[in-house]
């Protein structure tokens, strides 16, 4: 099978993105949601699939174990936005789960409006910006639908300015930060404290969605999302994805705190730290780049 062309980047009411987010947008904008819906919302590479996973296991991994061993992670929590190979609206349309889970990485001010008027629950994860760079240019490398991302250093820039598919990391975390503030339904959590200790962040996650699970079924979630047995699993690292290229890089690379001390020069770092300095002034959002 050919690869598909890669994408092309362009404005979309002030964010980058690609037709592979925006021609289905009337339908994902009119998306139903109801009040038991959970969105799980993320910058690209900052835990999505981590997060989704782990929520799919407490909610489903006891009553329906066939799930987890026969539908890819990506059928069992959509993604809303997408449009190929299928669209993900429709795949959340016809989720036979309750609670559907449905994942997107559209910026808070995209959000179709009913999951807001439903009081839905949404959980946030972030990744520190330097990380997450570093995360999303191998995604680019392996990624057939995402736009050629160049080398690193064009990447980087690139990254910088926002022009990368979903735009800004910038205005993505603190547009979410800003957003929990007023809607207490919310749960922001950060890919860094996951990593530090998952079992500390399982137990807040359970408490924010009043989910009563015993220390065992904990446990058992918190071992079966550990990142090497994700990476183990076909169900959870997209080997199954056809316009994935995992020989240039897997879809589950490293998932580790501090990788960009292996692609950042000295000189980048400077800039960068600089560049981080002025646009995060306003906000009271911190981040570790190191645990």
């Amino acid at each position: 099978m050919a690869t598909p062309p890669r994408s092309t980047l362009f404005d979309f009411h002030g964010v980058s993105m690609t037709k592979y987010f925006t021609d289905n947008w009337d339908n994902v904008q009119n998306f139903k949601a109801r009040p038991d819906d959970i969105l799980i919302a993320t910058y690209p590479k900052a835990g999505t699939t981590w997060v989704s996973y782990i929520l799919d296991l407490l909610y489903f991994g006891k009553t329906s174990p066939e799930r987890q061993a026969s539908i890819p992670i990506y059928d069992r929590v959509p993604f809303l936005e997408i449009c190929v190979p299928y669209p993900g609206k429709d795949v959340a349309d016809k989720l036979p789960t309750t609670p559907r889970l449905i994942k997107t990485h559209l910026p808070v001010q995209f959000v179709p409006k009913s999951f807001w008027e439903q009081n839905c629950r949404i959980v946030y994860v972030a990744r520190n910006a330097k990380d997450n760079a570093v995360s999303y240019f191998h995604f680019g490398r392996m990624n057939h639908r995402q736009p050629d991302p160049g080398d690193w250093s064009t990447y980087l820039k690139n990254f910088m300015k926002g022009k990368v598919v979903f735009g800004s990391w910038y205005d993505h975390v603190t547009g979410w930060w800003e957003k929990k503030q007023t809607y207490s339904n919310l749960h922001y959590m950060f890919f860094e404290n996951m990593i530090e200790d998952s079992g500390r962040e399982v137990d807040r996650l359970c408490f924010f969605l009043g989910f009563s699970a015993s220390a065992e079924e904990k446990e058992r979630v918190t071992t079966e999302s550990k990142f090497d047995n994700m990476k183990q699993n076909k169900m959870t690292n997209y080997s199954t994805v056809e316009f994935m290229n995992h020989k240039v890089s897997p879809f589950m690379r490293k998932g580790k705190v501090g990788d960009w001390k292996n692609h950042f020069t000295v000189a980048q770092n400077e800039d960068f730290d600089e560049d981080y300095r002025l646009k995060m002034k306003n906000t009271t959002l911190q981040f570790r780049t190191v645990v």
